[in-house]
Protein backbone atom coordinates (compact mmCIF):
# COMPACT_ATOMS: atom_id res chain seq x y z
CA UNK A 1 0.00 0.00 0.00
CA UNK A 2 2.87 2.34 0.78
CA UNK A 3 4.13 1.80 -2.33
CA UNK A 4 1.23 2.40 -4.51
CA UNK A 5 0.56 5.47 -2.86
CA UNK A 6 4.26 6.30 -3.67
CA UNK A 7 3.63 5.93 -7.27
CA UNK A 8 0.18 7.68 -7.29
CA UNK A 9 1.61 10.52 -5.76
CA UNK A 10 2.15 13.51 -8.39
CA UNK A 11 4.75 15.85 -8.74
CA UNK A 12 3.75 19.55 -8.99
CA UNK A 13 4.32 20.17 -12.56
CA UNK A 14 1.75 17.36 -13.29
CA UNK A 15 -1.27 18.58 -10.69
CA UNK A 16 -0.73 21.61 -12.60
CA UNK A 17 -1.25 19.87 -16.18
CA UNK A 18 1.96 20.03 -17.56
CA UNK A 19 3.01 17.01 -19.25
CA UNK A 20 6.06 18.16 -20.59
CA UNK A 21 9.25 16.68 -19.71
CA UNK A 22 11.95 17.66 -22.58
CA UNK A 23 14.80 18.57 -21.28
CA UNK A 24 18.02 19.60 -23.03
CA UNK A 25 21.59 18.68 -22.37
CA UNK A 26 23.46 21.51 -20.20
CA UNK A 27 25.63 22.23 -23.51
CA UNK A 28 22.56 22.46 -25.52
CA UNK A 29 21.15 25.35 -22.92
CA UNK A 30 23.63 27.10 -20.77
CA UNK A 31 24.87 30.06 -23.10
CA UNK A 32 28.14 29.96 -22.19
CA UNK A 33 28.31 26.45 -23.21
CA UNK A 34 26.26 26.33 -26.69
CA UNK A 35 27.44 27.22 -29.89
CA UNK A 36 27.07 30.71 -30.46
CA UNK A 37 25.78 31.71 -34.06
CA UNK A 38 25.57 35.41 -33.66
CA UNK A 39 28.66 36.57 -31.56
CA UNK A 40 30.35 37.54 -34.15
CA UNK A 41 28.45 40.57 -34.59
CA UNK A 42 29.07 41.99 -30.89
CA UNK A 43 32.87 41.11 -30.68
CA UNK A 44 34.00 44.60 -31.88
CA UNK A 45 32.36 46.24 -28.64
CA UNK A 46 35.31 43.69 -27.32
CA UNK A 47 38.19 46.39 -28.83
CA UNK A 48 36.82 49.73 -26.46
CA UNK A 49 38.06 47.54 -23.38
CA UNK A 50 41.76 47.24 -22.00
CA UNK A 51 42.27 43.78 -19.35
CA UNK A 52 43.78 44.96 -16.15
CA UNK A 53 44.57 43.04 -12.82
CA UNK A 54 44.42 44.22 -9.56
CA UNK A 55 47.19 44.65 -7.14
CA UNK A 56 47.80 42.21 -4.24
CA UNK A 57 47.08 44.83 -1.87
CA UNK A 58 43.49 45.95 -3.46
CA UNK A 59 42.70 42.44 -3.89
CA UNK A 60 43.28 41.83 -0.33
CA UNK A 61 40.62 44.43 1.19
CA UNK A 62 38.10 43.37 -1.04
CA UNK A 63 35.09 40.76 -0.15
CA UNK A 64 35.41 39.16 -3.50
CA UNK A 65 39.61 38.61 -2.68
CA UNK A 66 39.11 34.80 -3.07
CA UNK A 67 37.91 35.31 -6.59
CA UNK A 68 39.39 38.23 -8.33
CA UNK A 69 43.11 37.22 -7.81
CA UNK A 70 44.67 36.38 -10.99
CA UNK A 71 41.75 37.46 -13.26
CA UNK A 72 41.81 40.27 -15.66
CA UNK A 73 39.44 43.25 -15.55
CA UNK A 74 37.57 45.19 -18.48
CA UNK A 75 38.17 48.71 -18.45
CA UNK A 76 36.82 51.18 -21.24
CA UNK A 77 40.12 53.01 -22.19
CA UNK A 78 39.07 56.36 -20.87
CA UNK A 79 38.53 54.51 -17.47
CA UNK A 80 42.48 53.41 -17.36
CA UNK A 81 43.95 57.05 -16.91
CA UNK A 82 41.59 57.10 -13.55
CA UNK A 83 42.19 53.84 -12.69
CA UNK A 84 46.18 54.19 -12.30
CA UNK A 85 45.63 57.77 -11.37
CA UNK A 86 44.13 57.13 -8.40
CA UNK A 87 40.31 58.66 -8.18
CA UNK A 88 39.83 54.92 -8.74
CA UNK A 89 37.14 53.14 -10.58
CA UNK A 90 33.90 52.01 -9.26
CA UNK A 91 33.35 48.27 -8.94
CA UNK A 92 30.21 49.15 -10.33
CA UNK A 93 31.02 50.50 -13.62
CA UNK A 94 33.69 47.56 -13.56
CA UNK A 95 30.50 45.03 -13.39
CA UNK A 96 28.87 46.83 -15.91
CA UNK A 97 32.00 46.23 -18.00
CA UNK A 98 32.21 42.50 -17.24
CA UNK A 99 28.43 42.40 -18.22
CA UNK A 100 29.58 43.80 -21.81
CA UNK A 101 32.34 41.13 -22.04
CA UNK A 102 30.28 38.46 -20.70
CA UNK A 103 27.61 39.44 -23.60
CA UNK A 104 29.76 40.03 -26.60
CA UNK A 105 31.47 36.37 -26.13
CA UNK A 106 29.77 33.86 -23.46
CA UNK A 107 32.55 31.98 -24.20
CA UNK A 108 35.26 34.32 -23.31
CA UNK A 109 38.04 32.73 -20.87
CA UNK A 110 37.05 34.57 -17.54
CA UNK A 111 33.55 34.64 -18.05
CA UNK A 112 32.82 32.21 -15.35
CA UNK A 113 35.00 34.14 -12.90
CA UNK A 114 33.56 37.57 -13.67
CA UNK A 115 30.32 35.73 -12.75
CA UNK A 116 31.88 34.93 -9.43
CA UNK A 117 33.06 37.92 -9.08
CA UNK A 118 29.67 39.84 -9.69
CA UNK A 119 27.41 37.04 -7.45
CA UNK A 120 30.02 37.95 -4.46
CA UNK A 121 29.86 41.79 -4.90
CA UNK A 122 26.12 41.91 -5.43
CA UNK A 123 24.23 39.14 -5.08
CA UNK A 124 23.19 36.48 -7.34
CA UNK A 125 20.14 38.65 -8.34
CA UNK A 126 22.56 40.87 -10.59
CA UNK A 127 20.50 38.77 -13.70
CA UNK A 128 17.87 40.54 -13.20
CA UNK A 129 19.26 44.38 -13.43
CA UNK A 130 20.91 42.99 -16.05
CA UNK A 131 17.74 41.88 -17.98
CA UNK A 132 16.05 45.37 -17.21
CA UNK A 133 18.85 47.31 -18.66
CA UNK A 134 18.50 45.39 -21.71
CA UNK A 135 14.82 45.64 -21.59
CA UNK A 136 15.55 49.57 -21.44
CA UNK A 137 17.86 49.33 -24.39
CA UNK A 138 15.68 47.86 -26.35
CA UNK A 139 13.03 50.31 -25.59
CA UNK A 140 15.32 52.78 -27.19
CA UNK A 141 16.26 51.29 -30.53
CA UNK A 142 19.44 49.68 -29.23
CA UNK A 143 19.27 46.55 -30.28
CA UNK A 144 22.49 45.42 -29.63
CA UNK A 145 22.90 47.13 -26.54
CA UNK A 146 19.27 44.80 -25.56
CA UNK A 147 20.55 41.53 -26.97
CA UNK A 148 24.54 41.75 -24.59
CA UNK A 149 23.08 42.36 -21.41
CA UNK A 150 20.19 39.90 -22.51
CA UNK A 151 22.97 37.32 -23.01
CA UNK A 152 25.42 38.85 -20.22
CA UNK A 153 22.04 37.53 -17.79
CA UNK A 154 22.01 34.07 -19.31
CA UNK A 155 25.61 33.72 -18.63
CA UNK A 156 24.75 34.11 -14.55
CA UNK A 157 21.25 32.23 -14.92
CA UNK A 158 21.07 30.13 -17.77
CA UNK A 159 17.70 29.86 -17.42
CA UNK A 160 16.30 32.95 -16.56
CA UNK A 161 12.92 33.03 -18.27
CA UNK A 162 12.43 36.62 -18.42
CA UNK A 163 15.83 37.05 -20.02
CA UNK A 164 15.50 34.19 -22.67
CA UNK A 165 12.38 35.43 -23.37
CA UNK A 166 13.73 38.71 -24.12
CA UNK A 167 16.65 38.00 -26.07
CA UNK A 168 14.70 35.35 -28.04
CA UNK A 169 12.26 38.55 -28.72
CA UNK A 170 15.30 40.95 -29.49
CA UNK A 171 16.60 38.52 -31.85
CA UNK A 172 13.37 38.79 -33.65
CA UNK A 173 13.31 42.32 -33.98
CA UNK A 174 17.01 42.53 -35.04
CA UNK A 175 16.29 40.56 -38.06
CA UNK A 176 13.54 41.79 -39.04
CA UNK A 177 15.27 44.93 -39.40
CA UNK A 178 17.73 43.79 -41.64
CA UNK A 179 18.20 43.19 -45.49
CA UNK A 180 21.73 40.66 -45.16
CA UNK A 181 20.75 37.36 -45.82
CA UNK A 182 23.37 36.05 -43.23
CA UNK A 183 22.82 38.10 -40.48
CA UNK A 184 18.82 37.20 -40.99
CA UNK A 185 19.79 33.66 -41.33
CA UNK A 186 21.86 33.81 -38.23
CA UNK A 187 19.22 35.81 -35.54
CA UNK A 188 16.44 33.89 -37.18
CA UNK A 189 17.76 30.36 -36.36
CA UNK A 190 18.74 32.03 -33.00
CA UNK A 191 15.25 33.49 -32.27
CA UNK A 192 14.13 30.24 -32.94
CA UNK A 193 16.20 27.76 -31.19
CA UNK A 194 15.43 30.06 -27.86
CA UNK A 195 11.60 30.16 -28.25
CA UNK A 196 11.82 26.28 -28.55
CA UNK A 197 14.34 25.86 -25.04
CA UNK A 198 12.26 28.90 -23.56
CA UNK A 199 8.62 26.40 -24.15
CA UNK A 200 10.56 23.18 -23.21
CA UNK A 201 12.18 25.10 -19.79
CA UNK A 202 8.93 26.87 -19.00
CA UNK A 203 6.18 24.94 -20.80
CA UNK A 204 3.38 26.90 -18.40
CA UNK A 205 4.91 30.43 -20.12
CA UNK A 206 2.16 31.38 -22.57
CA UNK A 207 3.91 33.80 -24.54
CA UNK A 208 6.32 31.26 -25.33
CA UNK A 209 4.12 29.55 -27.53
CA UNK A 210 2.68 32.26 -29.34
CA UNK A 211 5.90 33.73 -30.68
CA UNK A 212 7.28 30.16 -31.65
CA UNK A 213 4.35 29.47 -33.38
CA UNK A 214 4.71 32.36 -35.34
CA UNK A 215 8.71 31.35 -35.61
CA UNK A 216 7.59 28.28 -37.61
CA UNK A 217 4.72 29.86 -39.95
CA UNK A 218 7.67 32.22 -41.13
CA UNK A 219 9.01 29.54 -42.32
CA UNK A 220 6.33 27.45 -43.89
CA UNK A 221 6.04 24.40 -40.66
CA UNK A 222 2.34 24.97 -40.56
CA UNK A 223 1.70 21.79 -38.24
CA UNK A 224 4.37 22.80 -35.74
CA UNK A 225 2.80 26.18 -35.63
CA UNK A 226 -0.78 25.07 -34.89
CA UNK A 227 0.81 22.82 -32.00
CA UNK A 228 2.63 25.56 -30.62
CA UNK A 229 -0.45 27.30 -30.55
CA UNK A 230 -2.37 24.76 -29.24
CA UNK A 231 -0.42 24.85 -26.00
CA UNK A 232 -0.38 28.76 -26.17
CA UNK A 233 -4.34 28.25 -25.65
CA UNK A 234 -3.96 26.08 -22.66
CA UNK A 235 -2.24 28.46 -20.48
CA UNK A 236 -3.08 32.34 -21.72
CA UNK A 237 -5.59 34.35 -19.60
CA UNK A 238 -5.90 37.34 -22.61
CA UNK A 239 -8.79 37.14 -24.45
CA UNK A 240 -7.53 39.26 -27.25
CA UNK A 241 -4.43 36.90 -28.24
CA UNK A 242 -6.67 34.05 -27.65
CA UNK A 243 -9.06 35.33 -30.24
CA UNK A 244 -6.24 36.49 -32.45
CA UNK A 245 -4.90 33.08 -32.40
CA UNK A 246 -7.90 30.91 -32.55
CA UNK A 247 -7.90 33.08 -36.08
CA UNK A 248 -4.49 31.98 -37.28
CA UNK A 249 -5.58 27.90 -36.40
CA UNK A 250 -8.87 28.34 -38.51
CA UNK A 251 -6.42 30.14 -41.65
CA UNK A 252 -4.04 27.21 -41.20
CA UNK A 253 -6.36 24.09 -41.13
CA UNK A 254 -5.94 23.68 -45.18
CA UNK A 255 -2.01 24.96 -45.60
CA UNK A 256 -1.75 21.76 -42.65
CA UNK A 257 -3.75 19.59 -44.89
CA UNK A 258 -1.39 20.46 -47.42
CA UNK A 259 1.42 20.18 -45.87
CA UNK A 260 0.59 16.72 -44.54
CA UNK A 261 0.16 15.73 -48.21
CA UNK A 262 3.40 17.17 -49.44
CA UNK A 263 5.66 15.25 -46.46
CA UNK A 264 3.27 11.83 -48.05
CA UNK A 265 4.61 12.12 -50.95
CA UNK A 266 8.23 13.20 -49.62
CA UNK A 267 7.84 10.33 -47.78
CA UNK A 268 7.07 7.62 -50.31
CA UNK A 269 3.49 7.61 -49.79
CA UNK A 270 2.59 8.97 -53.04
CA UNK A 271 -0.65 7.13 -53.58
CA UNK A 272 -2.00 8.47 -49.82
CA UNK A 273 0.08 12.58 -50.67
CA UNK A 274 -1.94 12.54 -54.10
CA UNK A 275 -4.94 11.89 -52.41
CA UNK A 276 -4.64 14.42 -50.00
CA UNK A 277 -3.58 17.12 -52.30
CA UNK A 278 -5.46 16.82 -55.47
CA UNK A 279 -8.77 18.13 -54.07
CA UNK A 280 -6.86 21.28 -53.56
CA UNK A 281 -6.42 21.95 -57.38
CA UNK A 282 -9.45 23.61 -57.19
CA UNK A 283 -9.34 25.99 -54.15
CA UNK A 284 -7.79 29.10 -53.73
CA UNK A 285 -4.58 27.44 -53.10
CA UNK A 286 -4.18 26.71 -56.92
CA UNK A 287 -2.04 28.99 -57.30
CA UNK A 288 0.89 27.51 -54.82
CA UNK A 289 3.43 26.09 -57.24
CA UNK A 290 4.63 23.62 -53.65
CA UNK A 291 1.04 21.97 -54.64
CA UNK A 292 1.39 21.61 -57.81
CA UNK A 293 5.47 20.29 -57.85
CA UNK A 294 4.78 17.62 -55.19
CA UNK A 295 1.39 16.19 -56.84
CA UNK A 296 3.92 16.15 -60.01
CA UNK A 297 6.17 13.97 -58.01
CA UNK A 298 3.14 11.79 -56.75
CA UNK A 299 1.75 11.58 -60.20
CA UNK A 300 5.17 10.32 -61.98
CA UNK A 301 6.09 8.15 -59.28
CA UNK A 302 2.07 6.16 -59.32
CA UNK A 303 2.34 5.86 -63.60
CA UNK A 304 0.16 8.91 -64.51
CA UNK A 305 3.22 11.03 -66.53
CA UNK A 306 0.82 12.84 -68.91
CA UNK A 307 -0.63 14.40 -65.69
CA UNK A 308 2.65 14.79 -63.78
CA UNK A 309 3.75 16.36 -66.86
CA UNK A 310 0.76 18.99 -66.68
CA UNK A 311 1.64 19.54 -62.98
CA UNK A 312 5.51 20.23 -63.58
CA UNK A 313 4.39 22.96 -66.60
CA UNK A 314 2.14 24.52 -64.01
CA UNK A 315 4.83 24.92 -61.77
CA UNK A 316 6.68 26.45 -64.37
CA UNK A 317 3.95 28.95 -65.68
CA UNK A 318 3.99 30.21 -61.29
CA UNK A 319 8.31 29.84 -60.62
CA UNK A 320 9.72 29.77 -64.32
CA UNK A 321 12.83 28.83 -62.37
CA UNK A 322 12.35 26.25 -60.45
CA UNK A 323 15.22 24.07 -61.36
CA UNK A 324 13.99 20.87 -59.50
CA UNK A 325 10.76 21.09 -61.59
CA UNK A 326 13.03 21.48 -64.42
CA UNK A 327 14.74 18.56 -64.16
CA UNK A 328 12.03 16.28 -63.03
CA UNK A 329 10.44 17.04 -66.68
CA UNK A 330 14.16 16.31 -67.99
CA UNK A 331 14.07 13.19 -66.35
CA UNK A 332 10.59 12.22 -68.66
CA UNK A 333 11.38 13.52 -71.57
CA UNK A 334 14.70 11.16 -71.60
CA UNK A 335 12.92 7.55 -70.80
CA UNK A 336 11.00 8.86 -73.48
CA UNK A 337 13.46 9.45 -75.83
CA UNK A 338 12.44 13.36 -77.02
CA UNK A 339 15.20 15.43 -78.21
CA UNK A 340 13.43 18.07 -78.82
CA UNK A 341 12.40 18.92 -74.98
CA UNK A 342 15.21 17.19 -74.13
CA UNK A 343 17.51 20.07 -75.88
CA UNK A 344 15.24 22.52 -74.33
CA UNK A 345 14.95 21.64 -71.00
CA UNK A 346 19.09 20.76 -70.67
CA UNK A 347 19.44 24.55 -72.19
CA UNK A 348 16.84 26.07 -69.91
CA UNK A 349 18.74 24.36 -66.91
CA UNK A 350 22.26 25.54 -68.05
CA UNK A 351 20.79 29.20 -68.54
CA UNK A 352 19.43 29.04 -65.29
CA UNK A 353 22.34 27.89 -63.41
CA UNK A 354 24.86 30.06 -65.39
CA UNK A 355 22.33 32.88 -63.67
CA UNK A 356 21.95 31.83 -60.43
CA UNK A 357 25.63 31.46 -59.97
CA UNK A 358 26.26 34.69 -61.22
CA UNK A 359 23.05 36.22 -59.05
CA UNK A 360 24.50 34.17 -55.84
CA UNK A 361 28.28 35.59 -56.49
CA UNK A 362 27.27 39.05 -56.28
CA UNK A 363 24.75 38.03 -53.27
CA UNK A 364 27.61 36.78 -51.20
CA UNK A 365 30.02 39.76 -52.22
CA UNK A 366 27.64 42.32 -51.14
CA UNK A 367 26.52 40.09 -47.75
CA UNK A 368 30.54 40.08 -47.48
CA UNK A 369 30.79 43.80 -47.33
CA UNK A 370 27.79 43.96 -45.36
CA UNK A 371 28.69 41.34 -43.10
CA UNK A 372 32.34 43.80 -42.19
CA UNK A 373 30.41 46.87 -41.62
CA UNK A 374 28.49 45.14 -39.51
CA UNK A 375 31.44 43.27 -37.62
CA UNK A 376 33.24 46.69 -37.50
CA UNK A 377 30.81 49.33 -37.00
CA UNK A 378 28.52 50.11 -34.40
CA UNK A 379 25.08 49.79 -34.59
CA UNK A 380 22.75 52.57 -34.57
CA UNK A 381 19.33 52.62 -32.84
CA UNK A 382 16.19 51.47 -34.59
CA UNK A 383 13.92 54.32 -35.88
CA UNK A 384 11.00 54.39 -33.15
CA UNK A 385 8.60 52.88 -35.90
CA UNK A 386 11.04 49.78 -36.08
CA UNK A 387 11.07 48.55 -32.32
CA UNK A 388 8.62 46.09 -31.19
CA UNK A 389 7.71 46.91 -27.77
CA UNK A 390 9.31 44.23 -25.22
CA UNK A 391 7.85 44.47 -21.66
CA UNK A 392 8.38 42.34 -18.81
CA UNK A 393 6.29 42.88 -15.96
CA UNK A 394 6.94 40.52 -13.16
CA UNK A 395 5.28 37.31 -13.58
CA UNK A 396 4.94 33.70 -12.17
CA UNK A 397 5.94 31.46 -14.43
CA UNK A 398 4.28 28.71 -12.76
CA UNK A 399 0.17 30.51 -13.32
CA UNK A 400 0.68 30.60 -17.22
CA UNK A 401 0.11 34.16 -16.50
CA UNK A 402 1.06 36.40 -19.70
CA UNK A 403 3.67 39.10 -19.28
CA UNK A 404 4.15 40.81 -22.18
CA UNK A 405 2.46 42.82 -24.95
CA UNK A 406 1.87 40.57 -27.83
CA UNK A 407 3.96 42.98 -31.07
CA UNK A 408 2.66 42.98 -34.54
CA UNK A 409 2.61 39.51 -35.70
CA UNK A 410 2.98 38.24 -39.30
CA UNK A 411 0.35 37.32 -41.42
CA UNK A 412 -0.09 33.44 -42.26
CA UNK A 413 -1.21 34.81 -45.94
CA UNK A 414 1.81 36.62 -46.65
CA UNK A 415 4.01 34.86 -49.25
CA UNK A 416 3.09 31.68 -47.12
CA UNK A 417 4.69 28.42 -48.61
CA UNK A 418 3.89 24.76 -47.84
CA UNK A 419 7.59 23.02 -46.09
CA UNK A 420 10.09 21.30 -48.10
CA UNK A 421 12.96 23.22 -48.90
CA UNK A 422 11.56 26.64 -48.02
CA UNK A 423 13.01 26.61 -44.20
CA UNK A 424 16.92 26.47 -45.14
CA UNK A 425 17.36 29.31 -43.24
CA UNK A 426 16.58 28.26 -40.18
CA UNK A 427 19.32 25.55 -40.00
CA UNK A 428 21.75 25.03 -37.23
CA UNK A 429 24.97 24.41 -38.95
CA UNK A 430 27.17 27.36 -38.88
CA UNK A 431 30.72 28.42 -40.04
CA UNK A 432 33.62 28.59 -37.34
CA UNK A 433 34.24 31.81 -35.30
CA UNK A 434 37.90 33.07 -35.75
CA UNK A 435 39.66 32.64 -32.54
CA UNK A 436 39.15 35.68 -30.29
CA UNK A 437 42.48 37.91 -29.62
CA UNK A 438 44.26 37.36 -26.67
CA UNK A 439 43.77 40.14 -23.89
CA UNK A 440 45.93 42.76 -23.26
CA UNK A 441 46.62 42.26 -19.36
CA UNK A 442 48.37 45.18 -17.45
CA UNK A 443 49.33 45.26 -14.05
CA UNK A 444 47.72 48.91 -12.43
CA UNK A 445 48.12 50.36 -9.35
CA UNK A 446 47.27 49.57 -5.89
CA UNK A 447 43.31 51.18 -5.93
Amino acid sequence: MLGKKKEDKKTLMQSMGVTRTVIRPREESDIQLREDRIGRYFKKYLNKFVFVEFSDEFIARSKASDVLKGVPVPLRRKEVKSFAGGDGVSMMVIAENMAWVMGCDPHFKYTGDYVKIMDRLFGHKLFESLMKEGRDAAERGEMDNACIHFRASLCIQYDYLHSMYSYARACRVMYENSRNEEYIGRFKAEALDWFELLTETHPRFAMGYYYLGYSYLNIGLYKKAVLAWEEFLKFTHNKKDRKEIQKRIEQLQDPVRIESGCLEVTSGRYDKGVGILEPYLQTQFKDWWPLHYYLGVGYQQTGRTPDAVAEFKKVLMINGSHLETMRELLDIYESQGDKQNIRKYSEKIRLIEESQAEQQAALLEETKKENEQLETEEAKPLPAEAIEHIDLTEADELTGTDTAKAGDAPDPDAEAQPPADEAADAQSGEPQEAPAKKPRVKRLGKK
